[in-house]
């Protein structure tokens, strides 16, 4: 089972933790689920590399964010409205919706933040470098928190 876009339109814990528990009730024992979250530190990483950070009203949304995890489009913000996880919040409520976390993964890692990294995907030989420094760091707890987006993966057990 892939989920890729509700856990972070679904602002209250509560309705991710129950999206979560029905995706556990459809997916086959041992079968997996997988979903998408944004980073909750993704908006002030991506408004830094923008330069959109330096401006009062972007910086003020965007801290608040960061504080709360909720985007809100009619503040201002330049996506729809969502939340923003903490790294550690998604394999908590896959284990509070009964799901096994059996990994969990940095989409961009810190890659997506350097400038530059369009021209360096279009060069094969620094795409390949590039994509294999990013396996390298992909699940590193300490990194978790550079990229934008975050997979976490569990199964049903029986």
């Amino acid at each position: 089972m892939l989920l890729l876009g509700p856990l972070y339109h679904l602002p209250e814990r509560a309705d991710r933790v129950r999206a979560l528990s029905e995706a556990r009730r459809v997916v086959r024992p041992g079968g997996p689920v997988v979903a998408a979250t944004i980073n909750r530190f993704a908006g002030l990483h991506d408004m830094l590399r923008q330069e959109l950070y330096f401006t009062a009203e972007h910086r003020a949304r965007v801290d608040r964010e960061r504080e709360e995890g909720r985007h809100v489009s009619e503040d201002g913000g330049l996506f729809t409205t969502a939340y923003f996880a903490p790294p550690h919040e998604a394999p908590e409520e896959f284990t509070d919706a009964g799901l096994a976390v059996t990994g969990q993964y940095g989409l961009e890692g810190v890659a997506w933040l350097m400038g530059g990294i369009e021209d360096w995907l279009d060069d094969p030989d620094r795409r390949e470098a590039v994509l294999a420094a990013t396996r390298r760091i992909e699940s590193e707890p300490t990194l978790l928190g550079t990229s934008g987006h975050l997979l976490t993966a569990g199964r049903r057990d029986a």
